[in-house]
């Protein structure tokens, strides 16, 4: 089968932990062919196209792949298109989401779907999933946000279109700094964004629970924050840790995965802290390398044969 990733620039892919080239390469060893475009190469003339490279993948993690000129191809020649371009959604990402469902008009299969990458913001996807939240608030208001201050005490305030851990602060009742801090987030009311309770067990780990065609992969990443950081993504320092899902990760897991399964979300890493949801990313989820080296699980080559189940049902 030929795949096409939509990918960030290939020189600021870093493979020694980086998913695509994880995904790529297990694609590669199963005999499909690989090519790669980024975001601002889709483009619409009679169809959909992009500047597509076939790629080659080695085995070290220093001169990664050996990479072939681009030239234009239709993205329903294709069997899939995996868009795996990083955050920010911003207003290029989604014109490439609308090219893409334009694609698959055409009959490109696009994973994850972009009208379902859209429709679930990756902080505000929680609240389908209110039994599993802990006390949230979703406003632009700076009144609203200062008294969910004062009720909860402590607070967690991230805006809705970050990643990586950029613009999460830790807010607390007596902090002197929180008036700018919310003035500086909501932007005089015109941003909206996130708080959240500050769950203590953090210190255990922000846990990426990855579902993978709507089924959980046994183990998940907890990613634990270095000394003096609040936060614990991997972007931001912290070591990532592979355990087994618990009772509640996997109660969590099994309650959305057929949901957003059915939806066209292939992929999908939920944030579990404690026995709480607190985001589902559905754009680029990660931590596929990492959990294949801590544990041996092969989630790459689950990831294959759920997507090559998928081409195979729907063949044209």
């Amino acid at each position: 089968m030929k795949f096409l990733f939509i990918l960030d620039p290939l020189a600021s892919l870093k493979a020694y932990k980086d998913t695509s080239i994880a995904i790529m390469r297990a694609a590669q060893a199963r005999g499909h062919q690989i090519f790669f475009c980024t975001q601002d190469t889709l483009f619409w003339k009679d169809r959909v196209y992009a500047l597509a490279g076939g790629l080659t993948l080695t085995g070290n993690d220093e001169d990664w792949c050996q990479a072939q000129e681009p030239r234009e191809a239709a993205l329903a020649s294709f069997d899939a298109v995996l868009n795996r371009k990083d955050p920010p959604f911003d207003l290029e990402y989604l014109t490439a989401s609308w090219l893409l469902a334009q694609a698959e008009r055409e009959g490109a299969r696009v994973f994850n779907r972009p009208a379902a990458v859209r429709d679930h913001n990756e902080k505000l996807g929680i609240l389908e999933f209110a039994q599993f939240v802990p006390p949230t608030l979703a406003s632009s208001d700076p009144r609203r946000v200062h008294a969910f201050i004062d009720e909860q005490q402590d607070v967690i305030l991230k805006r809705l279109d970050g990643m990586g851990g950029e613009s999460i602060f830790r807010v607390r009742v007596g902090d002197p700094n929180r008036y700018v801090i919310v003035e500086t987030m909501v932007q005089g009311g015109a941003r909206s964004i996130m708080a959240q309770r500050y769950l203590p067990a953090i210190k255990d780990g922000d846990k990426r629970v990855l579902l993978i065609g709507g089924k959980p992969v046994p183990h998940a990443l907890a990613r634990i924050a270095k000394a003096g950081e609040t936060r614990a993504n991997l972007a931001a320092g912290g070591r990532g840790v592979a355990q087994p899902l618990s009772a509640q990760d996997r109660r969590i897991a099994e309650t959305l995965g057929p949901v957003l399964a059915a939806r066209g979300l292939l992929i999908v890493g939920l944030d579990v802290i404690g026995d709480q949801l607190t985001e589902v990313n559905v754009t680029s989820p990660t931590c596929f390398r990492e959990i294949q080296d801590q544990t041996g699980f092969d989630v790459s080559g689950f990831l294959l044969d759920c997507l090559e189940r998928e081409i195979k049902g729907n063949a044209r």
